[in-house]
Protein backbone atom coordinates (compact mmCIF):
# COMPACT_ATOMS: atom_id res chain seq x y z
CA UNK A 1 0.00 0.00 0.00
CA UNK A 2 1.39 3.38 -1.01
CA UNK A 3 2.28 5.83 1.74
CA UNK A 4 0.27 9.03 2.13
CA UNK A 5 2.30 12.04 1.05
CA UNK A 6 2.64 15.17 3.17
CA UNK A 7 4.36 18.41 2.23
CA UNK A 8 5.87 20.71 4.86
CA UNK A 9 6.90 24.18 3.75
CA UNK A 10 9.54 24.96 6.38
CA UNK A 11 12.10 23.39 8.66
CA UNK A 12 10.41 22.90 12.05
CA UNK A 13 11.52 23.39 15.65
CA UNK A 14 13.10 20.24 17.13
CA UNK A 15 10.19 18.81 19.12
CA UNK A 16 7.75 19.23 16.23
CA UNK A 17 10.28 17.91 13.72
CA UNK A 18 10.79 14.80 15.85
CA UNK A 19 7.01 14.27 16.02
CA UNK A 20 6.84 14.45 12.23
CA UNK A 21 9.94 12.32 11.62
CA UNK A 22 8.49 9.58 13.84
CA UNK A 23 5.96 8.96 11.05
CA UNK A 24 8.56 8.40 8.31
CA UNK A 25 7.73 4.71 8.06
CA UNK A 26 4.06 5.53 7.48
CA UNK A 27 4.27 8.72 5.43
CA UNK A 28 6.15 10.09 2.46
CA UNK A 29 7.41 13.38 3.90
CA UNK A 30 8.51 16.08 1.48
CA UNK A 31 9.94 19.08 3.31
CA UNK A 32 11.49 22.43 2.43
CA UNK A 33 14.64 22.19 4.55
CA UNK A 34 15.18 25.86 5.27
CA UNK A 35 14.00 28.57 7.65
CA UNK A 36 13.44 30.82 4.64
CA UNK A 37 10.06 30.83 2.82
CA UNK A 38 9.70 27.99 0.38
CA UNK A 39 9.78 28.67 -3.33
CA UNK A 40 6.28 28.77 -4.82
CA UNK A 41 7.22 26.65 -7.81
CA UNK A 42 8.69 24.03 -5.44
CA UNK A 43 5.44 23.94 -3.47
CA UNK A 44 3.24 23.60 -6.55
CA UNK A 45 5.40 20.84 -7.97
CA UNK A 46 5.64 18.84 -4.75
CA UNK A 47 1.99 19.30 -3.78
CA UNK A 48 0.98 16.88 -6.53
CA UNK A 49 -0.69 13.87 -4.94
CA UNK A 50 -0.31 15.18 -1.39
CA UNK A 51 -2.79 14.13 1.28
CA UNK A 52 -1.74 16.90 3.65
CA UNK A 53 0.19 20.17 3.51
CA UNK A 54 1.63 22.07 6.48
CA UNK A 55 1.96 25.73 5.56
CA UNK A 56 3.17 28.99 7.04
CA UNK A 57 1.44 32.38 6.99
CA UNK A 58 3.56 33.33 3.97
CA UNK A 59 2.22 30.43 1.86
CA UNK A 60 -0.90 31.22 -0.16
CA UNK A 61 -3.42 28.39 -0.04
CA UNK A 62 -5.59 29.08 -3.07
CA UNK A 63 -7.14 27.44 -6.12
CA UNK A 64 -3.74 27.21 -7.77
CA UNK A 65 -2.31 25.13 -4.93
CA UNK A 66 -5.41 23.00 -4.45
CA UNK A 67 -5.58 22.16 -8.15
CA UNK A 68 -1.88 21.29 -8.11
CA UNK A 69 -2.44 18.93 -5.17
CA UNK A 70 -5.40 17.18 -6.74
CA UNK A 71 -8.19 15.08 -5.27
CA UNK A 72 -6.04 13.31 -2.68
CA UNK A 73 -5.70 16.40 -0.47
CA UNK A 74 -7.44 15.96 2.89
CA UNK A 75 -5.96 18.58 5.19
CA UNK A 76 -4.20 21.92 5.35
CA UNK A 77 -2.43 22.58 8.66
CA UNK A 78 -1.46 26.22 9.06
CA UNK A 79 1.29 27.32 11.44
CA UNK A 80 -0.68 30.47 12.32
CA UNK A 81 -3.60 31.95 14.18
CA UNK A 82 -4.72 33.99 11.17
CA UNK A 83 -6.06 32.41 8.00
CA UNK A 84 -6.02 35.39 5.63
CA UNK A 85 -3.67 33.40 3.39
CA UNK A 86 -6.21 30.58 2.98
CA UNK A 87 -9.14 30.59 0.56
CA UNK A 88 -11.50 28.91 2.97
CA UNK A 89 -14.38 28.66 0.49
CA UNK A 90 -12.15 26.67 -1.86
CA UNK A 91 -11.30 24.24 0.95
CA UNK A 92 -14.93 23.87 1.94
CA UNK A 93 -15.94 23.09 -1.64
CA UNK A 94 -13.44 20.22 -1.68
CA UNK A 95 -14.16 19.01 1.89
CA UNK A 96 -10.57 19.74 2.91
CA UNK A 97 -10.08 20.27 6.65
CA UNK A 98 -8.17 23.27 8.01
CA UNK A 99 -6.12 23.17 11.20
CA UNK A 100 -4.59 26.26 12.79
CA UNK A 101 -3.06 27.43 16.09
CA UNK A 102 -5.26 30.15 17.59
CA UNK A 103 -4.77 29.60 21.31
CA UNK A 104 -1.04 29.13 21.84
CA UNK A 105 0.06 32.69 21.17
CA UNK A 106 -2.38 34.50 23.46
CA UNK A 107 0.14 35.26 26.20
CA UNK A 108 2.94 36.25 23.84
CA UNK A 109 0.81 38.68 21.84
CA UNK A 110 -0.81 40.14 24.96
CA UNK A 111 2.64 40.77 26.44
CA UNK A 112 3.74 42.51 23.25
CA UNK A 113 0.58 44.62 23.28
CA UNK A 114 1.50 46.08 26.66
CA UNK A 115 5.06 46.68 25.46
CA UNK A 116 3.83 48.61 22.41
CA UNK A 117 1.44 50.72 24.50
CA UNK A 118 4.22 51.73 26.86
CA UNK A 119 6.67 52.34 24.01
CA UNK A 120 4.14 54.57 22.26
CA UNK A 121 3.15 56.50 25.38
CA UNK A 122 6.67 56.88 26.77
CA UNK A 123 8.28 57.60 23.40
CA UNK A 124 10.52 54.56 23.62
CA UNK A 125 11.52 54.41 19.97
CA UNK A 126 12.20 58.15 19.80
CA UNK A 127 14.28 58.06 23.01
CA UNK A 128 16.38 55.12 21.86
CA UNK A 129 17.01 56.77 18.50
CA UNK A 130 18.38 59.89 20.18
CA UNK A 131 20.83 57.84 22.24
CA UNK A 132 21.94 55.78 19.23
CA UNK A 133 22.49 58.94 17.17
CA UNK A 134 24.61 60.50 19.92
CA UNK A 135 22.09 63.26 20.61
CA UNK A 136 21.76 62.68 24.35
CA UNK A 137 24.52 65.19 25.26
CA UNK A 138 22.57 67.88 23.37
CA UNK A 139 19.38 67.25 25.36
CA UNK A 140 19.51 69.55 28.42
CA UNK A 141 17.00 68.45 31.03
CA UNK A 142 13.78 70.38 31.45
CA UNK A 143 10.47 69.43 33.10
CA UNK A 144 8.76 68.25 29.90
CA UNK A 145 11.75 66.54 28.29
CA UNK A 146 10.57 63.38 26.45
CA UNK A 147 7.32 63.26 28.39
CA UNK A 148 4.19 61.42 27.34
CA UNK A 149 0.87 60.29 28.79
CA UNK A 150 0.80 57.57 31.42
CA UNK A 151 -1.42 54.54 31.39
CA UNK A 152 -2.82 54.91 34.92
CA UNK A 153 -6.30 56.39 34.92
CA UNK A 154 -6.82 55.86 31.19
CA UNK A 155 -9.74 54.50 29.22
CA UNK A 156 -8.61 51.61 27.02
CA UNK A 157 -10.61 50.87 23.89
CA UNK A 158 -10.50 47.53 22.12
CA UNK A 159 -11.36 47.14 18.45
CA UNK A 160 -12.22 43.46 18.67
CA UNK A 161 -12.50 41.77 22.06
CA UNK A 162 -11.50 38.15 21.70
CA UNK A 163 -9.09 36.04 23.72
CA UNK A 164 -5.95 38.10 22.98
CA UNK A 165 -7.70 41.41 23.67
CA UNK A 166 -9.03 40.11 26.97
CA UNK A 167 -5.59 38.76 27.92
CA UNK A 168 -4.19 42.22 27.17
CA UNK A 169 -6.81 43.79 29.42
CA UNK A 170 -5.90 41.31 32.14
CA UNK A 171 -2.33 42.63 32.01
CA UNK A 172 -3.43 46.28 31.96
CA UNK A 173 -5.66 46.15 35.03
CA UNK A 174 -2.74 46.25 37.52
CA UNK A 175 -1.56 49.49 35.87
CA UNK A 176 -4.65 51.20 37.27
CA UNK A 177 -6.69 51.89 34.14
CA UNK A 178 -10.10 53.30 34.99
CA UNK A 179 -12.31 51.90 32.23
CA UNK A 180 -12.35 49.54 29.25
CA UNK A 181 -14.67 49.72 26.25
CA UNK A 182 -14.82 47.43 23.25
CA UNK A 183 -16.32 47.26 19.79
CA UNK A 184 -17.12 44.00 18.03
CA UNK A 185 -19.08 43.05 14.92
CA UNK A 186 -22.19 43.49 17.06
CA UNK A 187 -21.91 47.09 18.31
CA UNK A 188 -23.40 47.79 21.70
CA UNK A 189 -23.82 44.12 22.57
CA UNK A 190 -21.83 42.46 25.37
CA UNK A 191 -19.48 39.69 24.27
CA UNK A 192 -20.58 36.17 25.13
CA UNK A 193 -17.13 34.79 25.91
CA UNK A 194 -15.55 36.08 29.11
CA UNK A 195 -12.31 34.14 28.70
CA UNK A 196 -10.68 35.03 32.02
CA UNK A 197 -13.67 36.08 34.11
CA UNK A 198 -12.66 39.73 33.74
CA UNK A 199 -16.06 41.09 32.80
CA UNK A 200 -17.79 39.26 35.61
CA UNK A 201 -15.24 40.10 38.29
CA UNK A 202 -13.48 43.31 37.22
CA UNK A 203 -13.38 46.27 39.58
CA UNK A 204 -13.64 48.73 36.67
CA UNK A 205 -16.37 49.22 34.05
CA UNK A 206 -15.91 47.00 30.97
CA UNK A 207 -18.55 47.98 28.45
CA UNK A 208 -19.45 47.55 24.77
CA UNK A 209 -19.19 50.64 22.59
CA UNK A 210 -22.04 51.45 20.25
CA UNK A 211 -19.87 52.65 17.37
CA UNK A 212 -16.34 53.18 16.11
CA UNK A 213 -16.84 56.91 16.67
CA UNK A 214 -17.55 56.31 20.36
CA UNK A 215 -14.51 54.07 20.72
CA UNK A 216 -12.27 56.63 19.00
CA UNK A 217 -13.48 59.65 20.94
CA UNK A 218 -13.54 58.14 24.43
CA UNK A 219 -10.32 56.07 24.47
CA UNK A 220 -6.87 57.13 25.65
CA UNK A 221 -5.40 53.89 24.34
CA UNK A 222 -6.84 51.96 21.39
CA UNK A 223 -5.86 48.35 20.74
CA UNK A 224 -6.67 46.97 17.29
CA UNK A 225 -7.28 43.25 17.71
CA UNK A 226 -10.01 42.41 15.20
CA UNK A 227 -9.95 40.07 12.22
CA UNK A 228 -9.32 41.48 8.75
CA UNK A 229 -12.52 41.35 6.70
CA UNK A 230 -13.90 43.53 3.90
CA UNK A 231 -15.76 45.53 6.56
CA UNK A 232 -12.70 46.07 8.79
CA UNK A 233 -10.18 46.98 6.08
CA UNK A 234 -9.22 50.63 6.70
CA UNK A 235 -11.77 50.81 9.50
CA UNK A 236 -9.18 53.01 11.20
CA UNK A 237 -8.71 55.83 8.73
CA UNK A 238 -8.93 59.63 8.47
CA UNK A 239 -12.37 59.96 10.09
CA UNK A 240 -11.40 57.66 12.96
CA UNK A 241 -8.15 59.50 13.68
CA UNK A 242 -10.00 62.81 13.53
CA UNK A 243 -12.15 61.71 16.47
CA UNK A 244 -9.30 60.45 18.65
CA UNK A 245 -7.86 62.42 21.55
CA UNK A 246 -4.64 64.32 20.90
CA UNK A 247 -2.87 62.43 23.69
CA UNK A 248 -4.22 59.03 22.63
CA UNK A 249 -2.09 56.20 21.26
CA UNK A 250 -3.11 53.36 18.99
CA UNK A 251 -1.63 49.86 18.89
CA UNK A 252 -2.16 47.26 16.15
CA UNK A 253 -1.48 43.61 16.94
CA UNK A 254 -4.06 42.21 14.50
CA UNK A 255 -3.70 42.75 10.75
CA UNK A 256 -2.00 45.68 9.04
CA UNK A 257 -4.76 46.72 6.63
CA UNK A 258 -7.23 47.42 9.43
CA UNK A 259 -5.33 50.72 9.76
CA UNK A 260 -4.96 52.98 6.73
CA UNK A 261 -1.21 53.63 6.86
CA UNK A 262 -1.37 56.87 4.90
CA UNK A 263 -4.03 58.18 7.27
CA UNK A 264 -1.89 57.16 10.26
CA UNK A 265 1.12 59.02 8.88
CA UNK A 266 -1.03 62.11 8.34
CA UNK A 267 -2.51 61.89 11.85
CA UNK A 268 0.97 61.70 13.38
CA UNK A 269 2.28 64.50 11.17
CA UNK A 270 -0.56 66.80 12.15
CA UNK A 271 -0.56 65.90 15.84
CA UNK A 272 -4.05 64.44 15.78
CA UNK A 273 -2.84 61.60 17.99
CA UNK A 274 0.15 61.20 20.28
CA UNK A 275 1.70 58.00 19.01
CA UNK A 276 1.38 54.49 17.63
CA UNK A 277 2.78 51.03 18.25
CA UNK A 278 2.58 48.54 15.39
CA UNK A 279 3.38 44.85 15.19
CA UNK A 280 1.69 44.70 11.79
CA UNK A 281 1.34 47.09 8.86
CA UNK A 282 -0.04 47.16 5.34
CA UNK A 283 2.17 45.51 2.70
CA UNK A 284 4.45 43.86 5.24
CA UNK A 285 7.17 42.69 5.05
CA UNK A 286 7.94 45.01 2.14
CA UNK A 287 8.73 48.04 4.30
CA UNK A 288 11.81 49.79 2.96
CA UNK A 289 14.03 52.26 4.83
CA UNK A 290 12.39 55.22 3.08
CA UNK A 291 8.83 54.23 4.07
CA UNK A 292 6.93 57.28 5.43
CA UNK A 293 5.99 55.49 8.65
CA UNK A 294 9.67 55.14 9.57
CA UNK A 295 10.02 58.91 9.51
CA UNK A 296 7.52 59.19 12.36
CA UNK A 297 9.46 59.46 15.65
CA UNK A 298 6.39 58.60 17.70
CA UNK A 299 5.58 55.41 15.84
CA UNK A 300 7.15 52.18 17.06
CA UNK A 301 7.12 49.47 14.39
CA UNK A 302 8.33 45.92 15.02
CA UNK A 303 8.40 43.19 12.33
CA UNK A 304 5.33 41.08 13.23
CA UNK A 305 6.89 39.43 16.27
CA UNK A 306 3.71 38.99 18.31
CA UNK A 307 4.15 35.24 18.73
CA UNK A 308 7.95 35.35 18.90
CA UNK A 309 8.67 33.67 22.18
CA UNK A 310 10.51 30.38 22.18
CA UNK A 311 7.73 28.66 24.10
CA UNK A 312 4.97 29.92 21.81
CA UNK A 313 6.69 28.99 18.56
CA UNK A 314 7.47 25.51 19.91
CA UNK A 315 3.83 24.99 20.81
CA UNK A 316 2.62 26.33 17.45
CA UNK A 317 4.92 23.97 15.57
CA UNK A 318 3.88 20.94 17.62
CA UNK A 319 0.17 21.72 17.30
CA UNK A 320 0.56 22.20 13.54
CA UNK A 321 2.07 18.73 13.16
CA UNK A 322 -0.64 17.21 15.37
CA UNK A 323 -3.31 18.93 13.26
CA UNK A 324 -1.69 17.60 10.09
CA UNK A 325 -1.54 14.03 11.36
CA UNK A 326 -5.11 14.13 12.70
CA UNK A 327 -6.36 15.43 9.38
CA UNK A 328 -4.81 12.50 7.55
CA UNK A 329 -6.57 9.92 9.71
CA UNK A 330 -9.87 11.71 10.26
CA UNK A 331 -9.03 12.25 13.92
CA UNK A 332 -9.69 15.24 16.16
CA UNK A 333 -7.37 18.20 15.64
CA UNK A 334 -5.99 20.33 18.46
CA UNK A 335 -7.68 23.29 16.76
CA UNK A 336 -9.78 23.03 13.61
CA UNK A 337 -11.44 25.95 11.86
CA UNK A 338 -14.99 25.14 10.85
CA UNK A 339 -15.42 26.06 7.19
Amino acid sequence: MAKSKVVVTRQLIDEAQELLDAKKDELEIVQWKSEKPCDRSWLLENAKGASGILVMLSDQVNEELLQAAGNSLKVIASFSVGTDHVERAALKKRNIRLGYTPTCLTDAVADLTVMLILMAQRRGGESMAKVIKGEWPQMPWHPLLMTGPQIRGSTVGFLGFGRIAQASLQRLLPFGIKRAIYLTSKPGQPVKEDHFGLIKNAAIPIEPAKSADELASESDVIIVGCALTPSTKHLVSTDFFGKMKKLAVIVNIARGPVIDTNALVKALDEGQIFGAGLDVIENEPNIQADHPILKQPRCVLVPHIGSATIETREQMATESVKNLLAGLTGGEMVNELEL
